[in-house]
């Protein structure tokens, strides 16, 4: 199936293909728990950025691998490139426009990011 989404001015819009029913973590990182970001991790193959690139900026912090991509206007993080899947995207499931028919969500802790990282590995194949 296919979600539609944004930040929340709407500067940003994607599509994403995924499940009817979906898991999605909850993690209590620093950044996750400021924000409250809902991780739908997919494969890279099933994301379409539509509109808005010019106005994403791009965060980085410790190894920089992840790649939190922001709204320059509104400052809403509606999907970004993560750590634990460099080959995927990882949507904020609260920017669908439209929800699954069914979210499971699933405590994540990535305040022990090295030693949880492995649980979620597979999302991105």
């Amino acid at each position: 199936m296919f979600y539609h989404g944004s930040c929340h001015c709407g500067a940003i819009k994607f599509e994403v293909e995924a499940p009817e029913s979906v898991e999605v973590e909850n993690c209590n990182c620093s950044i996750c728990a400021m924000t409250g970001f809902l991780h739908l991790i997919v494969p890279a193959r099933n994301f379409r950025l539509l509109s808005g690139e010019e106005s994403l900026t791009t965060y980085t912090f410790n190894t920089g691998v992840a790649k939190h991509k922001f709204c320059k206007i509104c400052g809403v993080k509606p999907f970004y490139i993560p750590r634990s899947n460099p080959d995927g995207v990882d949507i904020n499931l609260r920017c669908l426009s439209t929800q699954p028919k069914q979210v499971k969500v699933i405590d994540f802790d990535g305040q022990n990011w090295e030693q949880n990282a492995h649980t979620v590995a597979h999302k991105s194949q």
